[in-house]
């Protein structure tokens, strides 16, 4: 028994409630449990309990056994002088410096052997999830309310997160959807130089130069250090100069953070990257004003296929000729982004000026939007877990990643679903 099963257990009622009485044989009526309380103080607050003749209204503490409640020095904790209920697994007879008129309530004869059991098996599981082999059994309108709670959370947790870059820049949406898409389409190997590279060219700079795509790409690949050494091609010859001319101009530092080319695919290169995102600077404005007002994905979706200029249809890197070939972001490098940067910034706006309309569309945008594949939803498959569109893979990976994996089940409503049985 740990104290968090206890505590599901009372939050749930999952225990035989007849003739329910305090170990001094007071009769105990549960009108209402409580609400399970995560911060400091006692477990449940605002608990309703009549004992005897006298309906008691305050908190509830839950432990192990009695003298617990010593152990964890309640006795001179101002926080606890409103319990009306000392909720034990086991009364071990220690109720020493426990208030005498705190009733004491044990629960160990009257929980199910079954639930104890399934809980043990879970958090013993050593498979792809804890509960593999019940998962089966957990209805489709527990899955469905569960998936849209688990998504929600992950946009949430997201949105948080870019409250430390919306501090950086004075709160200004555009310049931090720009960091964010950049930091994207640095793709894992490359994200902190690429988002280094964004922060250190301010979007006005940018929007000066975006009629002319060899000076984007200038600015981008110069201070992502891409452009030192000596090359043969006129073409980086040529924005050699232009970064050397708009570095002294706009007193740019390059960035320290480094690039990297090995074990990628060569479309993935960063070279490639930054010229797609060069590109995509040159052919929009007010990218994220765009996307906020627009009602279908598809259309951002149009406005996120762009093509690297001419010299890339033969380039990988510079000075290294290869077969033709046009570097399009390509439809699975754009659902990246419209799942990574576009939903969750367009989520996090909604939520920060109070305007589901955006939530809303970022969660619609999310189902119009293939599914991710990967370890974690191929997992998910093999189970015969629904993975149809992205709203579903974004779920999964947050159900694995952050209850699964840390065997948060009784914080789960598919982990609840399996214990209840």
């Amino acid at each position: 028994m740990t104290e968090r099963l206890l505590q599901f257990i009372w939050q749930f009622q999952y225990f035989n409630k007849n003739e329910l009485t305090t170990i001094t044989g007071e009769l105990v009526q549960i009108i209402f449990a409580g609400q399970w309380n995560t911060n400091q103080g006692p477990d449940f607050s605002d608990a309703q309990i009549k004992i005897g003749n006298t309906t008691w209204a305050g908190t509830v503490e839950l432990h192990i056994k009695t003298s617990d409640w010593n152990k964890h020095n309640h006795q001179s904790d101002s926080n606890y002088e409103n319990v009306i209920l000392h909720v034990v697994w086991e009364d071990d007879g220690n109720r020493n410096s426990i208030p005498d008129v705190l009733p004491v309530f044990e629960l160990k004869d009257r929980i199910s052997k079954i639930l104890l059991s399934r809980y043990e098996e879970l958090m013993n599981a050593e498979s792809f999830i804890p509960c593999e082999k019940n998962i089966h059994a957990v209805r489709d309108i527990t899955w469905k309310s569960w998936k849209d709670r688990l998504l929600v959370e992950r946009l949430l947790r997201k949105a948080n997160r870019f409250e430390a870059y919306l501090k950086q820049n004075n709160y200004h949406w555009e310049e931090t959807f720009w960091w964010l898409l950049a930091k994207n389409f640095g793709l894992k190997v490359n994200t902190e130089a690429f988002e280094a590279v964004a922060k250190s060219i301010p979007i006005n700079i940018l929007a000066k130069h975006k009629g002319q795509i060899h000076q984007l790409e200038a600015l981008l690949l110069g201070q992502a250090g891409l452009l030192q050494g000596d090359f043969t091609d006129d073409y980086p010859v040529m924005l050699q100069k232009e970064y050397k001319f708009y570095k002294k101009a706009y007193s740019l530092q390059p960035c320290s953070s480094p690039v990297f080319f090995l074990r990628m695919r060569p479309g993935n290169f960063p070279t490639i990257r930054l010229a797609q995102l060069a590109m995509l600077v040159h052919e929009s404005a007010h990218l994220f004003a765009k996307i906020k007002e627009a009602e279908s994905v598809k259309n951002v979706k149009e406005w996120f296929d762009v093509t690297a200029n001419d010299y890339w249809h033969y380039h990988y890197r510079f000075d290294d000729e290869s077969a033709f070939k046009k570097k399009h972001l390509g439809a699975s490098m754009i659902d990246n982004i419209i799942i990574n940067t576009v939903v969750p910034v367009l989520f996090a706006y909604g939520n920060y000026q109070n305007e589901n309309r955006y939530k809303e569309k970022a969660l619609r945008w999310l189902e119009e939007t293939a599914a991710e594949k990967n370890a974690i939803t191929k997992g998910f498959q093999q189970l015969k877990i629904e993975n149809k569109n992205a709203f579903d893979s974004q779920a999964l990976i947050e159900l694995k990643n952050e209850y699964c994996n840390r065997k948060r089940c009784l914080e789960c409503g598919v982990g609840n679903a399996v214990l209840k049985g």
